[in-house]
């Protein structure tokens, strides 16, 4: 009964919750934030799975539940902590107790106060410069003031240190760095215990966080300009400030980004690969370099460091305004944003550092009792496995065979004890990997499954700690060593001292291999090795690592955190997530949730079409019935009639670039039997509206322009403005693929995408090696939990038959989140419409629509629904815009 009263008292408070939402919030918003807050109230491990349609206001939704809660939290244990003070003195006279938690109020009020006037301080004379500054910047040329001047580079940048004699000590986040500069970074609170400053300037380091990440760097500048818009109550509790304190407290934020888009030292900048910045940037610390970079923070930029960091907390900054910040100040924006980490609320960063452990180490982020926020996690499961992908060619181990020749060649004399046996070992690993890929050069298949122990069997590779190789690669930064001494030959240096102009460095070979010897080392049940000939003549060959399971790279962030959210606009399906990302968790730490759309209902008109006419040809896009030209034949007419009726932008998905070239061929040709003066159905689709097409390798950004133009004309800065016509025709067709660049991240909103039709179901290549070996690892491990956990009670055929069913779901489940994003391509915003026609007999199956959007499947009406076919669906697509049109009238 107790348990009842406290769940119903939790929804009570809240329903009642000010979530501080800048707009009126929409219901769905309501819900939504009502969700996210619930999951960071219960902590413990608790798992958010969120499902918010673009054009819903989802990453504001996000702020406003995370920050109002964080806020509430912060006051919620101030007050707790006076309780236990109080609790602690209670055998104390009461006016005894009165003073001391009096004091203990004054002392955090005062400190608090403190920070928020500095920081106050600090924005009005940034926004008094910003003019200015901005004027500048526009004005001014790369002066490369406070530049380490690009010299002739010396014997000494390539030459290994003697091994034996490198710097004693524990490795952590500041290996590599001198001693000054982790001192340095220890004192402001990166890479050690943190020392008390003379200077603390009364920044209050916040116990709790949220990490925020998301796919891209544009999304997550789009997801601080959010962040600006809302304003948060003081974390100060009424009863301590007796209502004297400012009613909102401004956001601290701090961006996370890697040194490739930090580093404001020109000599390591234009390195261009990630891997060859960060060894030369960590190569620059090194105690006996003779060429120390100047910005990294030390003694003398005490003071910059200082106001870089009071700075990044004032402001809310973007990425762009830390990198200039660090160049005004003349201070590493990667490694002064550290000393600003432990003041910030927010931290946001890309997937990619906080999904590698190695990258939170190195970064100083720690996650345990903080909040996680993954924003457009639909694809979260393929960034996983992404950071920990590895591949490398045969003609990249060439060509790093040859730069290690040119590099013995030169300093060979001069290596000795463990640099010359490791040298030598390098070399081994890079001939016996040739040896293997060169056999697989002459098999007649084409790609396929890599026998680990056959891979290191040539040239005793197996023979060799491989562990201990990587760590000496990456400790003595080789791969850099190699590639930059190689560049400085390359680029005519070596005959030609006088060449004027920096050698970049030449491509990342060597440290491909490195990620590519990390990979084997992890090598497990849960990943694989595949080869694969590539380009030609002659081909190449590449050797592939494949995480096959997320679970285990995931599993320390989530049993780290508080909380875990993961969001976006289109999850459905939800089961992968609890199977492959979380199958250990109660069910009752998992929250679920599909959000419905902002529009009105009248808005979306959704439709599955099965067949052109009665009687007609069924449409099956199936691998096997793909190909029925007469099939194909009736598609493109449903196409024309539909551009008839349909306003503006229709764009269309196919499953593959080969099925859309094989359909465009088709619409292009005439059968025997038709007149040779007849119009194709291609010249009939060009007469109804301008024909674009997606190409695979292309880019198609000049497409998506010329698409544009074509229904919005030069007025391209109003998409939103209506054509006062209620008829199809006119305006533009836009033929693409599911998986392309097209079905993610594209904005086809307003007269952009009027329609957007789904041409069968894209289901993945199941007879590649890359998905048998994940169906089969699906089908293992679903096989050994249920055979595992109960012992003999489970029948082998029954759970044989339940491992199957498990990793159907896997492979159906990634085709329909395919589709959901391409879906999701239209309706952007509560003032949209369109239409949604899914074309294939299988759309109609419940099986298939249970794993549409909830605010799709909300929108199929069973009456309309009934028969499928062409004509209802005319009927229904003419009645939709002649109603839009008829209001854009009015």
């Amino acid at each position: 009964m107790d348990s009842e009263v406290d769940v119903n008292d939790a929804m009570h408070h809240l329903q009642k919750l000010d979530f501080h939402h800048p707009y009126t919030p929409y219901n769905v918003q309501e819900e939504f934030m009502r969700t996210v807050y619930g999951v960071l109230e219960q902590g413990e491990g608790q798992i958010g799975i969120l499902e918010s349609p673009t054009g819903t206001g989802k990453s504001l939704s996000l702020i406003c539940a995370s920050l109002t809660w964080l806020r509430n939290y912060k006051s919620t244990q101030f007050e707790t902590s006076l309780h236990e003070a109080g609790e602690s003195f209670k055998d104390e006279p009461a006016w005894l107790i009165d003073q001391l938690l009096k004091r203990k109020r004054d002392e955090l009020v005062q400190r608090w106060e403190d920070r928020e006037k500095k920081l106050e301080a600090i924005r009005l004379k940034e926004k008094a410069l910003e003019d200015r500054a901005r004027k500048r910047r526009r004005l001014e040329a790369p002066s490369g003031a406070g530049s380490i001047k690009d010299v002739e580079a010396e014997e000494a940048e390539w030459l290994l240190d003697d091994w034996e004699d490198r710097d004693a000590g524990p490795r952590d986040a500041l290996s590599g760095l001198s001693k000054e500069s982790r001192e340095v970074l220890e004192r402001l609170g990166l890479g050690g215990p943190r020392k008390k400053q003379d200077d603390d300037d009364g920044i209050l380091d916040e116990e709790i966080k949220i990490y925020y990440t998301s796919r891209t760097h544009s999304q997550l500048s789009q997801f601080i300009t959010e962040l600006r818009r809302p304003a948060f109550p003081t974390s100060l509790p009424q009863s301590v400030t007796d209502g004297k304190a400012p009613a909102t407290e401004p956001v601290k934020l701090l961006p996370l980004s890697s040194r490739q888009r930090l580093c404001i030292n020109p000599s390591v900048a234009r390195l261009g690969s990630v891997q060859a910045i960060n060894d030369r940037c960590s190569e620059l610390q090194q105690s006996k370099s003779t060429k120390k970079c100047s910005f990294v923070p030390k003694e003398e930029l005490l003071s910059e460091t200082h106001q870089f960091r009071d700075t990044a907390l004032a402001t809310i900054p973007d990425i762009e305004d830390l990198h200039q910040l660090g160049k005004s100040l003349s201070v590493c924006p990667y490694y002064a944003s550290r000393s600003a980490l432990p003041g910030a609320e927010i931290i946001t960063l890309p997937y990619p550092l906080l999904l590698q452990k190695g990258a939170r180490e190195a970064l100083g982020i720690k996650l345990e009792g903080n909040v996680v926020i993954i924003d457009e996690a639909h694809n979260i499961m393929d960034a996983i496995a992404n950071v920990h992908a590895a591949d490398v060619k045969l003609s990249e181990l060439r060509k790093g065979r040859a730069m290690l020749g040119v590099y013995v060649k030169r300093f060979g004399k001069k290596l000795k004890g463990v640099n010359r046996v490791n040298v030598g070992r390098v070399g081994r690993v890079i001939d016996g990997l040739c040896e293997w890929m060169e056999n697989a050069q002459g098999s007649k298949k084409e790609l396929g499954v890599v026998d680990t122990n056959d891979l290191t069997r040539p040239k005793g590779i197996d023979q060799i700690n491989m562990f201990e190789l990587i760590q000496y690669i990456q400790e003595s930064k080789l791969a850099y060593k190699i590639e930059s001494y190689a560049a400085h030959v390359e680029g005519g240096r070596e005959s030609d001292p006088n060449k004027k102009g920096p050698a970049k460095s030449s491509s990342p070979v060597l440290h491909a291999l490195v990620s590519f010897l990390v990979a084997l080392t992890n090598l497990s049940s849960e990943g694989r090795i595949f080869y694969q000939r590539i380009g030609g003549p002659p081909p190449d060959i590449q050797l592939s690592y494949l995480l096959l399971s997320p679970t285990h790279a995931f599993s320390s962030i989530v049993s780290s955190s508080r909380a875990v959210i993961l969001a976006g606009g289109t999850m459905s399906p939800f089961d992968d997530y609890r199977n492959h990302l979380f199958p250990g968790l109660d069910g009752v730490k998992i929250t679920t949730l599909s959000c419905g759309h902002v529009i009105p209902r009248q808005n979306l008109c959704v439709w599955t079409l099965a067949g052109a006419r009665p009687g007609g040809t069924t449409f099956d896009f199936s691998y096997q019935r793909r190909g029925d030209q007469e099939m194909v034949k009736d598609l493109g007419l449903a196409i024309l009639n539909i551009c008839s009726v349909v306003p503006d932008g229709v764009v269309v998905f196919f499953p593959s670039y080969g099925y859309l070239d094989e359909v465009s061929a088709a619409w292009s040709s005439r059968s025997p039997q038709e007149n040779s003066g007849q119009p194709t159905i291609w010249d009939r689709l060009q007469a109804r509206k301008r024909v674009f097409r997606e190409t695979k390798g292309c880019p198609s950004d000049e497409v998506l322009q010329e698409y544009t133009r074509a229904i919005l004309g030069s007025d391209l800065a109003t998409p939103t403005t209506p054509p006062l016509t209620g008829q199809g025709g006119g305006g533009a067709l836009l033929l693409s693929v599911v998986g392309g660049k097209m079905s993610e991240g594209i904005n086809f909103s307003d007269r952009l995408g009027r329609c957007v039709m789904i041409v069968g179901l894209p289901y993945p290549n199941v007879a590649s090696p890359e998905w048998k070996a994940k169906m089969e690892y699906i089908e293992t491990t679903t096989l050994a939990s249920l055979t595992g956990s109960t012992g003999a009670t489970t029948a082998k055929d029954e759970a044989m038959a339940e491992a199957k069913r498990a990793a159907r779901d896997f492979y159906e489940n990634a085709c329909m989140r395919a589709v959901n994003q391409s879906i999701g391509r239209a309706i952007r915003h509560r003032g949209d419409y369109a239409a949604i026609v899914l074309v294939d007999r299988r759309y109609t199956t419940h099986r298939i629509q249970s794993k549409l959007p909830g605010w799709i499947r909300d929108g199929m009406g069973a009456d309309k629904n009934s028969n499928n076919l062409l004509g209802g669906l005319m009927g229904a697509l003419a009645a939709f815009f002649r109603e839009k049109v008829s209001l854009q009238k009015e």
